[in-house]
């Protein structure tokens, strides 16, 4: 069964694609899927580009070109939730598209004929990924992150949370906006650009599919981080460690 790993990022990208073996790539749409072995997977690996339909039209052809049978995103988000800090995961539950509004015709949010708001992850993977971010944070990521990298980004006891996530084609930075964000979507623990569009499109292929995120900011007036910096100094490292965790099977025996 082939894997689909897809990046928000494309230093995320870049360092798992250097983790494969075997790999031959395929150009198609200005995107490059990497085809090949990771820790003894067959995967497919590739940088999804920004918003919700670069998200959607690759994870199209991934399915349908590709014949890929599940899908992994991963990136970083905006936190929402209180209790999140940067440097928090967060494995998404339920994805909802906070920008969605074909209201009065159907409520806020509720995808037109699907007749809901939200799209449920793969319960099992979901529970995978909680288990291998756990280990990541709780042993892998001091041996990733040097102390200093860590003392800057206030790394210091970083937590993995099982949470609903929503996504729209715009960057959360003000309080107002989070705000609104917390009153119209009140479960949702953080926010990005790709995630449920995602899951929109498993969800019509009935591919099962997972997120990952990776805190970067607060998503308001306090946001202001080196948000490259963080990227490929922090949230790469991240991505790479979690799923190392999650599917070699000689790291976890180790």
């Amino acid at each position: 069964m082939t894997i689909a790993i897809m990046s928000a990022m494309a230093e995320e990208n870049a360092a798992l694609v250097q983790q494969m073996t075997g790999v031959f790539t395929t150009k198609v749409g200005g995107r490059t899927y990497h085809q090949g072995e990771l820790w003894g997977h067959s995967v497919v690996m590739v940088f999804s580009h920004w918003g919700k339909v670069a998200a959607a039209s690759t994870a199209t052809y991934l399915i349908a070109g590709l014949g890929v049978k599940e899908i992994i995103f991963t990136g970083v988000a905006g936190g929402i939730h209180a209790d999140l800090n940067v440097g928090d995961i967060v494995i998404g539950k339920q994805l909802y598209q906070h920008d969605m509004d074909a209201s009065p015709i159907i409520p806020r949010h509720e995808i037109p004929l699907l007749g809901r708001a939200q799209i449920e992850s793969y319960p099992e993977r979901r529970s995978q990924l909680q288990q291998a971010a756990e280990e990541f944070v709780a042993g892998d990521l001091s041996k990733t992150l040097s102390p200093a990298l860590r003392e800057e980004f206030s790394l210091t006891a970083p937590k993995v949370m099982v949470g609903n996530i929503a996504s729209g084609d715009q960057f959360i930075s003000s309080d107002a906006e989070v705000e609104d964000l917390r009153k119209r979507l009140p479960s949702v623990a953080c926010v990005e650009m790709e995630g449920a569009a995602v899951a929109q499109v498993c969800e019509a292929f009935h591919v099962p599919f997972s997120v990952i995120r990776t805190i970067s900011d607060s998503a308001d007036d306090d946001a202001a981080i080196d948000f490259p910096r963080f990227i490929n100094e922090v949230a790469k490292l991240y991505s790479l460690g979690v799923l190392r965790c999650l599917l070699d099977e000689g790291n976890r025996s180790a």
